[in-house]
């Protein structure tokens, strides 16, 4: 399909039109909404907020977080990898002479 679709998904009670390239993007974009609107009845349920503004900013931290832990943890397990390949590399190497 050359063309985007255009798909509504609803956040907080508002609905925002998007276009999206694919089906999987529009499957990963409603997910996503989903888990919003998740975690904003999650936060509402067990926070005295009144504002949405302040329970989107609440989400908005909580995925974010979430995303740089990722990395990171991602970032560890890279390095680790190449002290491995380093490690085995210098048994190889000694192997060799």
């Amino acid at each position: 399909m050359s063309g985007k679709l255009k798909i509504n998904v609803v956040i907080a009670g508002r609905n925002y039109p998007l276009s999206v390239k694919n089906t999987q993007e529009e499957e990963g974009m409603r997910k996503a909404a989903s888990s919003i609107n998740q975690l904003i009845s999650l936060y509402e349920q067990n926070y005295a907020v009144n504002d949405k503004q302040d329970v989107l900013a609440m989400c908005a931290l909580r995925f974010a977080s979430q995303l740089e832990i990722a990395n990171l943890d991602s970032d560890v397990t890279q390095d680790e990898a190449l002290k491995k390949i380093n490690d085995l590399n210098v048994l190889l190497q000694k192997h060799l002479e």
